[in-house]
C-alpha cells in the first residue's frame, strides 16, 4: 500500500526528509554532549525538534485525509514547507554555536531542493532569507563549550566532513528522485498527446464513414431497383435466365453493403454482447460473402464460452485482418479462437509472402502504404479500434511462410465465464 498518493509525489518526498532531519539532529545532540563533550541549552532544542515533529505528524495526517481530493502539491505549500525546515535548522543552529557551526551548510540541501521544484522567484526569497539567517548567526548565537578545546580544529573538521556527507546524499537521493518524477511525468504526457492525436484521426475517419456511408444509401438502393426489375424482365424474357447467378451475386453484395452500413449505425448506438460460440460463426459467415473464392478454415473450440463484450468493434478488426490476410494468400486463411489467462486471443494466420520487419514496426502507427497496393489505413484503424477495447495487436512472422495477426482482448468481471473450458476440440466452418 502506498503512503502518498501518487499527485503528492514532493510532499512525500519533503517528509521522509524532514523525518531524517529529525533523527541526524537528535543524533548530532546526543553525540556532541555525551561523546564530545558539548554544552548547550537542550531544552530549546528538544522544543525546537518536538515541533518539527508535531509538523510532520500533521503533514503526514492531511496526506492521508486528502488522499484523492486534491491534485499536485501547489508552489505556497512547498515553500511554506522549506520555509519550516530552514527556520527550525536556524534555530537549531542559533543554539549551537551558530555560523562557527560545521552544520551551517545544511542550509544548502533546502535550497537545491527550492530550486528543484520551486519556481524562481520562491526559490530566490529562500536563498535570500538564509543568507539573512545565515549573517544574524554569524554575530548572534549561543556559543559552542566543550570540555576539551585544545580539539576544537579536528571536531570541526570531521563535522565538516559528516556534514558534506549528509549535504551530498540528500542532494542526490531529492533531485534524482525528481528527475525521475519529472521524466515519468513528461512519458505520460507523450503518451497522453498521442492518444490524443490518435483519437482526432480516428473521429475524423468516423466523421467520414458517416458521411460515405449516408451517401451510399440512394445509389444501393438505386441497384436494388433496378436488380429487381431486372428479376420481373426474366421472368417473361428466358434470354436472361444465364445472368440469374450474377443477379444473385450482386444482390449478396448489396446485402453485404447494407449491412456495413448497418454495423456503422450499431456502433454509433451501442456495442453488442454475445457469446462467442454463437457470434463467430454467423460473423464468418458474413465475411464468406465477401471472398467466397478464399479456402477458409475456422478454429473454435466447441466449449468456448466466453463473451464478446463488444462484437460490433471486434467484428471490425476482425474483417480488416481477414481481408488483409485473403488479398496476400486467398490460397488458405485460417480464424483461431482461445481463451488464456488474460482474455480472448483471436489468431488470423496466412501463407502469403509475409510482411517486412520494417514495414511490420511501422503499421498500426499510420497510414503506410504497402507493396500490394494498399495504404494501411484498415490496419491503422485496427489499432487504434483495439487500444480503445483496451487489447492489443500484434503482427508476427508465421513460419515457415507467411503471417500471424495475433488480436488480445481483456476480460472484464461482467464478461469472464464461469468455468472456461479450454479444449482444443476444434470445429471447422465447411467449405
Amino acid at each position: 500500500m502506498k503512503l502518498f498518493p501518487s499527485g503528492r509525489t514532493n510532499l512525500a518526498q519533503l517528509f521522509w526528509l524532514r523525518c531524517l532531519s529529525i533523527a541526524g539532529q537528535l543524533i548530532a545532540i546526543f553525540v556532541a554532549r555525551e561523546g564530545l563533550g558539548a554544552h548547550f541549552p537542550l531544552t530549546p532544542m528538544l522544543v525546537v525538534i518536538a515541533l518539527e515533529v508535531a509538523f510532520n505528524g500533521l503533514t503526514w495526517v492531511r496526506m492521508q485525509f486528502t488522499a484523492g481530493k486534491l491534485g499536485r502539491d501547489t508552489d505556497v505549500e512547498l515553500m511554506g514547507h522549506l520555509l519550516v525546515d530552514i527556520g527550525a535548522l536556524s534555530v537549531l543552529l542559533f543554539f549551537s554555536g551558530g555560523a562557527t557551526n560545521p552544520f551551517v551548510s545544511l542550509y544548502l540541501p533546502g535550497l537545491a531542493i527550492a530550486a528543484a521544484v520551486l519556481p524562481w522567484r520562491y526559490a530566490a526569497l529562500l536563498a535570500l532569507l538564509s543568507l539573512t539567517a545565515y549573517g544574524i548567526l554569524s554575530v548572534a548565537y549561543v556559543p559552542l563549550n566543550l570540555d576539551y578545546p585544545a580539539d576544537l580544529m579536528t571536531l570541526h573538521l570531521a563535522g565538516l566532513w559528516v556534514n558534506f556527507v549528509i549535504s551530498v546524499l540528500l542532494i542526490t537521493w531529492f533531485v534524482s528522485r525528481m528527475s525521475g518524477a519529472l521524466r515519468t511525468r513528461d512519458a505520460q504526457l507523450s503518451a497522453a498527446e498521442q492518444r490524443l492525436l490518435r483519437d482526432e484521426r480516428m473521429a475524423a475517419l468516423g466523421s467520414q464513414a458517416a458521411s460515405v456511408a449516408h451517401e451510399l444509401g440512394t445509389p444501393l438502393s438505386t441497384m436494388a431497383v433496378v436488380i429487381g426489375e431486372l428479376r420481373d424482365e426474366m421472368r417473361t424474357n428466358p434470354e436472361l435466365k444465364p445472368f440469374d447467378a450474377d443477379l444473385e451475386t450482386l444482390e449478396q453484395q448489396i446485402a453485404l453493403c447494407k449491412g456495413a452500413i448497418s454495423h456503422v449505425q450499431a456502433r454509433a448506438a451501442a456495442s453488442v454482447r454475445q457469446s462467442v460460440q454463437v457470434w463467430l460463426p454467423a460473423f464468418v459467415e458474413q465475411w464468406r460473402l465477401r471472398h467466397p473464392n478464399v479456402e477458409f478454415t475456422l478454429k473454435l473450440p466447441r466449449t468456448l464460452s466466453a463473451p464478446v463484450d463488444d462484437t460490433v468493434q471486434v467484428g471490425q478488426i476482425l474483417t480488416i485482418l481477414l481481408d488483409n490476410a485473403a488479398t496476400v494468400c486467398p490460397s488458405h486463411v485460417v480464424l483461431g479462437c482461445e481463451l488464456s489467462s488474460s482474455g480472448l486471443v483471436f489468431h488470423v494466420i496466412d501463407h502469403g509472402p509475409g510482411i517486412h520487419p520494417l514495414l511490420r514496426t511501422q503499421l498500426g502507427t499510420a497510414p503506410v502504404v504497402s507493396s500490394h497496393g494498399g495504404h494501411g489505413m484498415g490496419l491503422y484503424l485496427a489499432f487504434a479500434s483495439v487500444a480503445r477495447l483496451g487489447g492489443t495487436l500484434a503482427l508476427h512472422e508465421n513460419r515457415p511462410l507467411g503471417t500471424r495477426a495475433e488480436l488480445r482482448l481483456p476480460m472484464t468481471p461482467r464478461s469472464r465465464p464461469d468455468s472456461p473450458d479450454l479444449s482444443t476440440d476444434n470445429e471447422t466452418l465447411p467449405e
